[in-house]
Formats: structure tokens, C-alpha cells, sequence
């Protein structure tokens, strides 16, 4: 074999997957179609819980002193505001923050760590075809070369050729028509410390401060002619409507670095596998912008992925544990899915009814605290748990398959450290050294031992990705591992 997984896509699940199976000891080989890095912003928003995996793939670097920390949404109708929601952590014991960022930011960082590890991506590499065997997968890339990888993910977006090379289904609907995005300079007196949003007859429009003294507009326009989609076409527009819109006379669109034409679609991959074939990120799952959670599934599904292929490849568990790949991380999507449409569909609400219950009804209830910070843990994904999934189980919390928050951890040698610093690429044993013993016999070099300052915890063997796999002493444990890696 060249490798042990090829990786198509150099987006940001395929650089988080390559990083994360890289700090498992696991070859890989990332191509893509692209001549070389996005320079566009894209997404543009990463919740505390894709901060968090960024933070155990050791690639954070200095994206939190970049970002622009930008936690309100204010929502006006004209000159009047109608709704103020303010997020940030929820208080869930997270070391890793939100942060307004841009997609092409979190990629150069990611792509750093991946040459940390020894690793960079092809570019200018398209697919061109896939056979698998019993063994690995051949792959055919648009010049003519062959290459032979034991595994290959499609980490390739929603027009994912990997997808539609292996005759995966990817079936769902239209959301939404026509939504405008442009980023650029503004000549106005907007508070840069959150983002602004007006409802309109003609559609909603919103301004979110980015870094760089920049602003990404949004704003849904059904009637838009599609012989007009170029991005002077779509500035000109976004130029036009923006005092409209907002009703502010004294709001300037300056020189914009990029801008785009989209619609919303709701789609969901029949299957995350087939045989040595995987998807993971866009590829599996397309939905709405609103509430940022496209990257964020991305980097989960990456980093869920990629201790589960590992333990596999390196023979310490059978190909059943892939299964519970889809199996937790599937639902997840159908649920981002629904969340992200509903928010869709109250977004460009045109109707009369619709916008009634949207301005009169919810903008109102949202006001309310209590629902704020529900909105923060929803969009945040910090309430992520797998407990009825495969691998999950029932009891006290924290029950296995539930998030295993920063907690403050000692070393062995006494010194202070973090729970999920210390993961990156390892499985943590809190707390029991005979628990310890029965997981390294499993599970080798990649465990470490650590002892939670909260003395009143149990022991518990903590998955890569933060995950509680099971609590318990070590005949336990050795039960779990047996079970689960057969």
C-alpha cells in the first residue's frame, strides 16, 4: 500500500481527518481537484465544540487571537430592534472558545499541523475513478496516475465525486431560492462586537463583523435573475439593498474580496460506508449557513472517524467498529439538518402568517435568557452525546458516550495539565492505575494516565474524542475494550 487512507477533499474535515489519523501513527495521502488552497472566507464561524477538536488536533495555533469575538446577534426591523440573543460559553467547562473566523484561516492552520506531522496535500489531483477489493481501494487520478491506499474517505464536499463514484445516494430537497454573500469594507458605524440582522419585506439581511476590518453580508433575494450571477452582478445588488434593507442612509459598501450565489438544500448520504469506502463532512451531509454548523458536524464526523479507522488499521479492533461510525454520527446530521431548516425557513418567512409568528411570536421568546443560552448549547454542540448509540450505555452522568468536558487533570508525576490537551491522538485513563494496566494492554503505547482534581469522579477510560467510553475499574474496562474491539 502507498497509504493507509487516501483522503480526497483538502478542505477542512479532510485536513482535520488527515491530522487526527496522522497523531494515531496512521499514513495519509490527501489529494484535491483545486490548484491549490481556498483563499476565500467560506464559512465562517466555529463553535466551541469545533474549537475543542481543533484544540486535540494540536491545531489552534493563533486562530483565537485572530478571531473576532463577536457573540450577539441583534435583529432590527428598520431602526428598531426586535431581538438581542448573546452567545459564548454555556458554561460547559470548555478551555476552547467560538470564534468568528474564516474558513481559509482554520485550513492554513490545519494544513501546518498536517506538515507538523509529516504530512501536505496534492494539489491539482482529481478523481477520476475508485475500485475496491478485499484489500484496500485503486485509485485513478484525472492524469493518469494510479495510487493503492487501504482505505479512502470522501472529504469532498456535497458535489462529492467519491459519493457519486460508489454510487452512494445523497437524496433530499430545495430550502430556500436565492441568498447574496459578499465579504467585504464598509464605510459604517455598526458595533463590530456582534452580528446585525434586519427582516424586510423583500428578505432578510444580515452583517457579521470578520476579522481584518471586514464584513460578511448575507442576504436572501428570491428575485435575483440567474443571468446575473457574477460576483459584480452580486456586489452591485448587495450594494443597492443594503440601505434599503437596514434603512441606514449612512451605510457604504466599499471594495468586496469575494462574493457568491446560493441556494439551501437539504441532503443526507443513504450511508456513510460502503466496504473500504467512507464519507465524511459535506459529503455526507449538505445544509443551511444558519447557525454555522456545517464545518463544525465536518470536524466531528473527522475526528470521530479517525480513532475508530485507526484502531482498525492497526489490527487492535475488527471492521464492526466502523459501523458505529454512521451509527453515532448520522443522527447527528438528521438533527443539524432539521435544526438548520427550520432556522432557514423562519429566516425568509414572506408570508404574512410566517412573518407574524417570526417577529410577534419568537423574535419576543428569544429575548428571554433561559432560551439564549439554550441556543448557545444547541449551536455549540457541546451537548453532542453518543450514549444510544452502539457504544453508548445508561446510568449517572456522565454515561458512556457522553462529552467528558476540559476536565483539570494532575500526571502521574503530579504535574497540572488538561483532560483534552492530553488526548490528542491518545484514549485517558482517569484515575486508576490497574485501569491503566488493562487499558495499555489493549490498546498499547496510545493511553495515558491521568487524575482528575476533582477527587470525587470516577475511574473512566475517555475516548480520542473526548467521549466517555465506560467508567469503571479494571475488570471492567478490559470487558469494554474486549466488546467493543472484537
Amino acid at each position: 500500500m502507498e497509504s493507509d487512507v487516501l483522503i480526497v477533499g483538502a478542505g477542512p474535515v479532510g485536513l482535520a481527518l488527515a491530522c487526527a489519523l496522522s497523531q494515531h501513527g496512521v499514513s495519509v495521502r490527501v489529494v484535491d481537484k483545486a490548484a491549490g488552497p481556498a483563499t476565500t472566507s467560506r464559512a465562517n464561524f466555529v463553535h466551541a465544540r469545533g474549537s475543542e477538536v481543533l484544540d486535540r488536533l494540536d491545531s489552534l495555533g493563533t486562530l483565537p487571537e485572530e478571531a473576532v469575538r463577536a457573540m450577539t446577534i441583534t435583529t432590527y426591523a428598520g431602526d428598531r430592534p426586535m431581538m438581542r440573543i448573546k452567545f459564548g460559553d454555556p458554561g460547559l467547562h470548555t478551555a476552547a472558545p467560538p470564534m468568528v473566523i474564516s474558513q481559509a484561516r482554520v485550513e492554513a492552520q490545519l494544513r501546518e499541523r498536517l506538515a507538523e506531522l509529516g504530512g501536505q496535500p496534492e494539489w491539482n489531483a482529481a478523481l477520476a475513478a475508485a475500485d475496491q477489493d478485499a484489500s484496500g481501494v485503486s485509485v485513478t487520478l484525472g492524469d493518469g496516475r494510479t495510487v493503492r491506499a487501504g482505505w479512502l474517505v470522501g472529504c469532498d464536499g456535497t458535489g462529492s465525486t467519491v459519493r457519486k463514484l460508489t454510487g452512494i445516494g445523497f437524496p433530499g430537497v430545495k430550502v430556500s431560492e436565492r441568498f447574496l454573500l459578499v465579504d467585504a469594507r464598509l464605510d459604517t458605524t455598526l458595533d463590530r462586537s456582534g452580528t446585525s440582522g434586519w427582516v424586510h419585506p423583500d428578505g432578510m439581511l444580515g452583517a457579521m463583523p470578520m476579522p481584518g476590518d471586514q464584513w460578511r453580508l448575507l442576504a436572501y433575494d428570491a428575485t435575483f435573475p440567474d443571468d446575473e450571477r457574477g460576483e459584480e452582478q452580486i456586489v452591485e445588488r448587495m450594494r443597492r439593498i443594503l440601505p434599503e434593507r437596514t434603512g441606514l442612509t449612512d451605510i457604504k459598501l466599499l471594495d468586496a474580496t469575494w462574493a457568491s450565489l446560493f441556494r439551501v438544500h437539504r441532503r443526507l448520504a443513504d450511508t456513510y460506508r460502503q466496504g473500504r469506502i467512507l464519507l465524511a463532512g459535506d459529503a455526507a451531509h449538505a445544509h443551511a449557513p444558519f447557525g454555522g454548523q456545517g464545518m463544525l458536524t465536518g470536524l466531528g464526523d473527522a475526528e470521530n472517524l479517525a480513532w475508530k479507522l485507526a484502531l482498525v488499521i492497526q489490527g487492535r479492533a475488527g471492521e464492526r467498529l466502523l459501523d458505529t461510525y454512521e451509527a453515532e454520527r448520522r443522527p447527528l446530521a438528521t438533527q443539524v439538518l432539521r435544526g438548520s431548516t427550520a432556522a432557514t425557513k423562519i429566516n425568509i418567512a414572506a408570508g404574512p402568517i410566517g412573518r407574524f409568528l417570526r417577529d410577534r411570536v419568537l423574535m419576543p421568546v428569544f429575548s428571554v435568557p433561559r432560551l439564549q443560552r439554550w441556543a448557545t448549547y444547541t449551536a455549540s454542540q457541546l451537548w453532542v452525546s453518543y450514549r444510544r448509540g452502539p457504544l453508548g450505555g445508561r446510568g449517572r452522568r456522565p454515561a458512556p458516550g457522553d462529552r467528558i468536558p476540559d476536565l483539570a487533570c494532575k500526571r502521574d508525576d503530579g504535574t497540572r495539565t488538561r483532560l483534552h490537551a492530553e488526548l490528542r491522538g491518545r484514549w485517558a485513563v482517569l484515575g486508576d492505575h490497574d485501569a491503566f494496566a488493562a487499558a495499555r494492554h489493549r490498546l498499547g503505547d496510545s493511553v495515558v494516565l491521568l487524575h482528575p482534581e476533582d477527587e470525587s469522579l470516577p475511574t473512566m477510560l475517555v475516548r480520542p474524542d473526548a467521549h466517555l467510553a465506560c467508567k469503571g475499574g479494571p475488570a471492567v474496562l478490559a470487558i469494554w475494550l474486549d466488546g467493543t474491539l472484537a
